[in-house]
């Protein structure tokens, strides 16, 4: 291999040289420009959720919906006991992270990039950035802003908060996800450390209906 086809190589495989930046130029650019680390962030927590827990035997066909797809929603897509399931990868609101000796508490948006019509189970509709009730199934909160380590918080959709707004009527609300969210470390119900409890809770679930 010449070092002209290693250097094609490296620019396939390495971002940064790809750009022509150092690793030190690229973290630079990412720290003073906040909404790119935000977007960023996500999609590097996204990437970590599939590779630490769904990258085992047990997961298939672990796919993501298009990002522009206002049907179809969920960061992850995948198969398990034959069933398949939505996942929504959050992150916390690092300026909303508290800590008080062992336990953290933080709050984390769980919306919409971009507001939408939805249509209720009474034909009324709003546009609203909040998320349905059922539209994914499980939520997957990264808790790198408690411990600098890429550990997840999971809980079902259904056992989410409600939308409180008051300019929805209340059949609205209870059909509609709260846009904001409160976790803490130590995690307390719904949230659980390990996503195929939950998972195999509804496969189960369905099997007995």
């Amino acid at each position: 291999m010449t070092n002209l086809d290693k250097l094609e190589k490296l620019r396939k495989q390495n971002v940064l040289y790809r750009w022509d930046l150092t690793a030190e130029e690229l973290t630079s650019i990412i720290d003073t420009n906040p909404s790119l680390r935000g977007f960023v962030f996500g999609y590097v927590a996204e990437y970590k959720l599939k590779r630490l827990y769904f990258s085992d035997a047990r997961v298939s066909e672990v796919t993501k919906d298009d990002d522009h797809n206002r049907e179809k929603k969920g960061d992850i897509r995948l198969t398990y006991r034959h069933k398949t399931f939505r996942i929504e990868s959050k992150s916390l609101q690092t300026n909303t992270i508290k800590k008080d000796g062992a336990k953290f508490s933080a709050i984390y948006q769980c919306d919409a990039s971009d507001s939408r019509n939805v249509m209720f189970s009474d034909d009324s509709q709003v546009k609203t950035t909040c998320l349905r009730v059922g539209e994914f199934d499980l939520v997957a909160v990264n808790l790198f802003g408690f411990s600098k380590k890429w550990e997840f918080a999971f809980a079902l959709n259904r056992d989410l908060p409600r939308s409180k707004f008051k300019r929805y009527t209340s059949l609205q609300q209870s059909e509609l996800l709260a846009s904001s969210m409160p976790i803490t470390w130590p995690l307390i119900d719904p949230y659980v450390k390990d996503p195929f409890v939950l998972l195999d809770r509804l496969v189960d679930e369905s099997l007995s209906r």
